[in-house]
C-alpha cells in the first residue's frame, strides 16, 4: 500500500467536505416548489409511489421506508419492473414520485409518459432540471450539485445525499403537517429498542421480575434468602403495602465487615431509608436515566405509593434502553 496514514485520513475528510458542501446548497433549494410538493401529498389521499434506477432506486427505497414509519403511506416501484407490470400498483389518488441524477436515463424517459397518461401527479427529484423528467414533472425539486465526492466526479456520492436528503425534507415536512406524535411513532415501531422508548413502561418489565420483600423486623438469613431467591440484587422492607426501606446485597457485606455477631442485628437496622423509587406508570426509558444519573441497580417500584415491586438496571439492558 502506497499511501500512508495521513493520506487516507485526508481522503475520508475530503469526502465528506464536498457532500456537506452539497448539502448547504441543497438548503437554499427548499423553496416554494418544496412546499408545493408537501400540500400535493397532503391533498392527496392516496400513497406517495416512489420510483427509480439503480442508486437512485435504493435512495428511493429509503425514502419509502422513512414516509412508512413518520405517517406518510408509501410503496417502492422499480422503474425498470414498472413497464413490464408494476404500473398496476398506482392508484387514482396516489402520488409519485421520480428520483434520477440525470432525468434522462433510458428507463425513466420510457416511464414518464406512461405515468403521465395516468394522471397521478409527478414529483421529479432530479439532478438536471432541463432533463426530460424535469420538463414532464408537475413539480420539480432540484438536488443538482456542482460535484461528486468521488475524485473522477462520476460515482453517485454528493448526488444520492442530496436526494436523500430531499426525501428526508419531505417527510419530516409532512410528518409536522400531520401532527405525527410520539403516541403515532410507537404504533409503527413496536419492536426494537426505539418501539420500546416509545411504550415500555417500567410496570411492563416489573411484573415479570419476583417481588422481594421482608419486614422491618426480619433477621439476616430471612434477608439473605430474599435477595437470593429473588435475584435482585435487594429487597424491600415494607410495612403493609408501604416501603419503609430497601437492602441491597453491598449492604450486607458492609454489615459483615463491621460485625462479627448477626443474631441481633435486624432488617430496619441496616435497610436504606430512603430507597431510589418509581411510579410504575414511568416510561422505562426515563427509569433508565435515572438510575444512570444516580449510579443505583435497583428501583423500588410504586402503584399509588405502595410496594408494587423492584426492577434491576439488568432489564433495561436487556431491553435495549442501556
Amino acid at each position: 500500500m502506497s499511501q500512508s496514514t495521513e493520506e487516507i485520513i485526508q481522503f475520508g475528510k475530503t469526502c465528506i467536505e464536498v457532500e456537506l458542501s452539497s448539502l448547504n446548497q441543497l438548503s437554499e433549494r427548499i423553496n416554494a416548489s418544496f412546499a408545493e410538493a408537501v400540500k400535493c401529498i397532503l391533498d392527496h389521499k392516496g400513497r406517495v409511489v416512489i420510483t427509480g434506477i439503480g442508486k437512485s432506486a435504493i435512495i428511493a427505497q429509503k425514502i419509502v421506508a422513512t414516509m412508512n414509519s413518520t405517517g406518510t403511506p408509501s410503496l417502492f416501484m422499480h422503474a425498470a419492473d414498472a413497464i413490464h407490470g408494476d404500473l398496476g400498483m398506482i392508484q387514482k389518488q396516489d402520488v409519485v414520485i421520480a428520483i434520477s441524477k440525470s432525468g434522462t436515463t433510458p428507463e425513466i424517459k420510457a416511464l414518464v409518459p406512461l405515468l403521465k397518461q395516468f394522471g397521478n401527479p409527478l414529483i421529479a427529484i432530479v439532478g438536471n432540471t432541463q432533463s426530460a423528467l424535469a420538463e414532464s414533472a408537475d413539480i420539480v425539486l432540484d438536488t443538482s450539485v456542482q460535484m461528486e465526492a468521488c475524485p473522477n466526479n462520476l460515482a453517485p456520492t454528493s448526488s444520492t445525499t442530496a436526494q436523500l436528503m430531499m426525501g428526508d425534507a419531505l417527510a419530516v415536512a409532512l410528518l409536522q403537517c400531520n401532527k405525527f406524535s410520539e403516541q403515532d411513532f410507537s404504533k409503527v415501531h413496536p419492536g426494537g429498542a426505539l418501539g420500546k422508548r416509545l411504550y415500555l413502561t417500567v410496570k411492563d418489565i416489573a411484573e415479570h421480575n419476583l417481588k422481594p420483600q421482608v419486614s422491618a423486623d426480619a433477621n439476616i438469613k430471612e434477608v439473605i434468602i430474599s435477595i437470593t431467591k429473588n435475584r435482585m440484587g435487594a429487597t424491600a422492607v415494607c410495612q403493609a403495602d408501604k416501603v419503609i426501606g430497601m437492602i441491597t446485597d453491598g449492604d450486607i457485606r458492609r454489615m459483615i465487615e463491621n460485625n462479627t455477631q448477626f443474631d441481633h442485628i435486624k432488617a430496619a437496622d441496616i435497610m436504606n431509608q430512603q430507597p431510589k423509587t418509581i411510579d410504575e406508570s414511568t416510561m422505562a426509558s426515563q427509569a433508565a436515566i435515572q438510575m444512570t444519573q444516580d449510579k443505583i441497580s435497583q428501583l423500588i417500584v410504586l402503584n399509588n405509593g405502595n410496594y408494587a415491586g423492584m426492577i434491576h438496571i439488568h432489564d433495561l439492558t436487556k431491553e435495549g434502553l442501556l
